[in-house]
């Protein structure tokens, strides 16, 4: 057994627990009791000491493309199409070394800011590239986080009408058994669970109609969740109007894509009737709050979605078009965006902190064992170190940790498991990874 105690407690139950003097107990892989005051139990526990610290749950990223670590700081100056068009190329170069150490570092990064389960949205399969999907489940079993992987798909080529280069899509029947061959291989349902895979056609401009509607059939025949992009540009909404005559939101409805098992990456560009309806279908958002500002994508409307009972979570999107991904930091970046679109009255501080933990759970089918600190949920865990100069004098540790700096981790806990100590990994050698990291960014160049 593990107890945290001395520490604030910020729970994100649905009552909004709190307790400024608290302990959380952990036993195996699970959340035994969550208090105010010192832990009255056992003296034989592990016994952390947590003053000056705030534990809440881990950070869930809910979006993110791990290969483009390897492809970061390319394209500064392009909104997303021209953006695509200048990385297509480069992408098209990919191959199991490049993805696992673009994966490693990227989820390691993920876990310094926080977070203990992460999606991937991998989209991208050259021809003779290697077992890429395999690459990045290993890795992030050696960075020991949970993890999500979303097997991508296009098949709509330049030449078809798409954006992509004949170069990085694949064959329709191809990418639909690719993606049932995933599942099969990787996906793991019981409770728990370190590895579920996802089905993830990439969007509507690289992809057809019959893709996006037989992936949906795969992953509801096999009972595995839906996930791509929709709606972040108002480029893919003239796209859409354009080729589809409806908008993404309408375009998706039709083919089966809105639904308590999808969830819809940046959902930037929508009007009253598409909040309205991905609130009446529960349909998730991954909300992408700092690529949505670097490619100049827009504001994503959170505050009404969350009005209409849309869950959301946040993500950090794929790290050539928000170099950072630091998922800790999204908590602020939600904040800002949503008080530039809204006022200051647009979100709190602690519905961010949602956003990033049960929100996160939500879109992901996991709100029943993450997202909050509640006994019998997993024990993923993050403890903030509030002690230092950047968050002196802030009385409310939860706006200490959103509004603040980026705090440092006292201790990040993935099922029990330390996977940061003391503001470093305790899986992994960092050195190591940045030096894997930029040998694969250079061949790549």
């Amino acid at each position: 057994m593990i107890v945290i105690e001395g520490c604030a407690v910020a729970t994100v139950d649905a009552a909004g627990t709190e307790h400024a003097d608290g302990h959380v107990v952990v036993a195996g892989d699970r959340i035994v009791a969550v208090g105010a005051g010192p832990y009255r139990g056992d003296e034989s526990v592990t016994r952390v000491d947590g003053r000056g610290c705030l534990v809440t749950p881990g950070l869930v990223n809910t979006h993110h493309h791990l290969y483009q670590w390897a492809t970061r700081g390319y394209a500064q100056q392009e909104i997303l199409f021209g953006w695509l068009k200048e990385l297509y190329p480069v992408w098209a170069r990919i191959d199991v070394g490049a993805v696992h150490a673009a994966a490693a570092a990227g989820l390691a990064q993920l876990a310094l800011s926080g977070c203990t389960t992460s999606t991937d949205h991998h989209y991208v399969f050259p021809r003779g590239g290697g077992d890429l999907l395999a690459a990045e489940i290993d890795a992030a079993a050696a960075v020991g986080l949970r993890f999500h992987p979303c097997r991508g798909s296009m098949d709509l080529s330049e030449k078809d009408g798409g954006l992509p280069p004949d170069s990085v899509v694949e064959d329709t029947d191809a990418a639909l058994a690719a993606t049932k061959d995933a599942i099969d291989r990787f996906h793991d349902p019981s409770p728990g669970a370190m590895v579920r895979i996802a089905v993830a056609p990439c969007s509507p401009f690289s992809v057809t109609p019959r893709l996006m509607r037989e992936a949906a059939e795969l992953a509801r025949s096999h009972d595995v969740r839906l996930h791509t992009h929709l709606a972040e540009t108002i480029e893919e909404e003239a796209y859409c109007k354009e080729v589809h005559g409806c908008t993404p939101v309408e375009y998706a409805d039709s083919l089966g894509w809105l639904g308590e098992d999808v969830w819809l990456a940046h959902a930037v560009h929508l009007d009253a009737a598409a909040i309205a309806r991905l609130g009446a279908t529960g349909t998730g958002i991954a909300h992408c709050p700092s690529s949505n500002g670097r490619l100049g994508a827009g504001i994503a409307p959170v505050r009404d979605l969350l009005d209409a009972r849309a869950p959301v979570g946040l993500g950090v999107d794929g790290a050539a078009s928000q170099e950072a991904g630091q998922l800790g930091a999204e908590l602020r970046q939600a904040l800002y965006l949503a008080r530039l679109r809204g006022g200051p009255a647009a979100l709190t501080a602690r519905e961010s902190l949602a956003l990033g933990t049960i929100g996160g759970a939500r879109c992901l089918g996991r709100a029943d064992e993450l997202g909050s600190l509640e006994p019998g949920k997993l024990a993923d865990i993050a403890l903030w170190d509030l002690s230092g100069l950047g968050h002196a004098g802030i009385a409310d540790p939860v706006a200490a940790l959103v509004f603040g700096p980026a705090a440092p981790l006292r201790l990040l806990l993935v099922g029990g498991r330390a996977v940061v100590q003391a503001g470093a990994l305790s899986t992994v050698d960092e050195q190591v990874l940045a030096t894997d990291l930029t040998r694969a960014a250079k061949e790549l160049r």
